[in-house]
């Protein structure tokens, strides 16, 4: 914006008003509101009338955009062009067991597409990308823009933490939706999600966009329209972006936790691993390595270790030792089956709690996490079951913690008499127009 450009300014309750009366909001009132919140000219509780406002009576496509726009450029926008490769970047919405990210980036990475994978914490019973690699002896999740940059040209795969000059306005109101009980606003979420993720600078996004028990959206109209939204917003801003829309009624894989997670997903790089979790990987690859423009088969890169090489590489190059010992709990306690019969239903919701509360996560974004804490399932839906078999392993350096978990789970599965035939795990995939 040159010096000389007329820059309007509103006053604050006014704009309010007009959103809070169904009013559409004009490309500047969206720039000003957005840029006077992030310097700290709109005062909080304004912020939290407009979240409202927009929870209530919504922002339409050209909104959306332009607020999504002055969320981006209330921070720095990363630039990947210079590398030797073209760049892609996968987002989830969260879920229950969803390491998915640990084997996805250096897979995409050994098909020739640089993956700029910025990544948080966890909060409640979603886990944290961070918190599971900070497992891992040595390894660290902060970098400086020049180690992202050198680890994506040599490396190929990095995955971090988001520097705080990221679209700063998001971290703003984000934290306020969470205290104003307006976090369940379709428009204010895609904004959340997609200002940060254009902001990354990534040429091609994959949203993974989880629906059921253990995911936010828990139906799948709900899921669709978030997806839709994000995929609009992302294809406005000149990113190639699809969704998957995928099922979270049973949590991925047989782990969730931290350093077991971490584990399970090294069991996938080396050509093993549960079946969904490579189902999910493959799939995801996939759409990134298309999304870049690179003619490459994930399965193969897979199959031949060269995910696996990238892989040891990419901890080693942020200070993680690949060959070092995962922390294992102090403690581990059994639920067994009270009878014969088949499992039904996993609920991820309850595993996601029972995980929480052994200490895999954290309650207030201050509190620390258990590295080897989590839950380990041994049946998934489907499976036959004998009385006296385990079914869960809870893993906590606080066995008092067990009780609460054990609680937890109670209604969390069923055992019957007739089997079931799980489905795939993608539901269905979506693309701009």
């Amino acid at each position: 914006m040159g010096a000389s450009e007329y820059v309007p300014v509103f006053h604050t309750v006014d704009v309010i008003r007009a959103k809070r009366d169904g009013q559409r909001l004009s490309d500047d009132q969206i720039d000003w509101l957005i840029a006077a919140y992030t310097d700290g000219r709109v005062a909080e509780e304004q912020m939290a009338a407009m979240a409202m406002a927009v929870f209530l009576n919504g922002l339409d496509a050209d909104e959306l955009n332009r607020w999504t726009a002055a969320m981006i450029a209330s921070g720095t926008r990363l630039d990947f062009s210079g590398l030797s490769r073209p760049t892609a970047d996968k987002h989830s919405t969260g879920g229950v067991g969803d390491k998915i990210t640990l084997p996805l980036a250096p897979l995409v990475a050994a098909c020739g597409v640089a993956v700029p994978q910025l990544s948080g914490r966890g909060l409640g019973h979603t886990g944290g990308t961070l918190d599971k690699l900070e497992s891992i002896p040595g390894w660290r999740a902060n970098l400086d823009t020049g180690e992202v940059l050198a680890q994506l040209e040599d490396v190929g795969a990095v995955i971090c933490a988001a520097g705080a000059d990221l679209a700063p306005a998001d971290k703003k109101l984000y934290a306020l939706r969470d205290i104003t009980s307006t976090v369940e606003s379709i428009p204010l979420i895609a904004s959340s999600i997609m200002s940060k993720k254009i902001a990354e600078g990534t040429g091609a996004l994959v949203l993974d966009v989880k629906v059921g028990s253990g995911a936010f959206m828990k139906n799948r109209k709900d899921a669709a329209t978030l997806a839709q939204t994000m995929v609009g917003l992302g294809t406005a801003a000149g990113v190639r972006t699809t969704a998957l829309l995928t099922d979270m009624e049973t949590p991925l894989g047989l782990t969730a936790g931290n350093a077991i997670e971490v584990a399970e997903s090294i069991e996938v790089l080396a050509g093993g691993g549960p079946a969904d979790v490579v189902e999910l990987t493959l799939a995801l690859a996939r759409e990134m390595v298309a999304g870049a423009g690179v003619d490459a088969d994930p399965a193969e890169a897979l199959a031949s270790g060269r995910a696996m090489d990238v892989w040891r590489r990419m901890i080693a190059a942020q200070g993680g030792d690949p060959d070092a010992p995962l922390p294992q709990a102090h403690h581990t306690e059994q639920v067994t089956a009270s009878n014969d019969g088949v499992l039904t239903r996993l609920d991820a919701y309850a595993v996601g709690i029972a995980a929480w509360r052994l200490g895999a996560g954290r309650a207030r974004k201050e509190d620390t996490v258990q590295a080897a804490a989590g839950v380990t399932w041994h049946k998934r839906p489907g499976d036959p079951v004998r009385t006296g078999e385990t079914l869960f392993s809870l893993h906590t350096d606080t066995p008092e913690r067990f009780a609460s978990a054990i609680a937890a789970l109670d209604g969390g599965y069923e055992i019957g008499q007739e089997a079931t035939t799980p489905g795939s795990i993608v539901l269905d995939r979506i693309t701009a127009g």
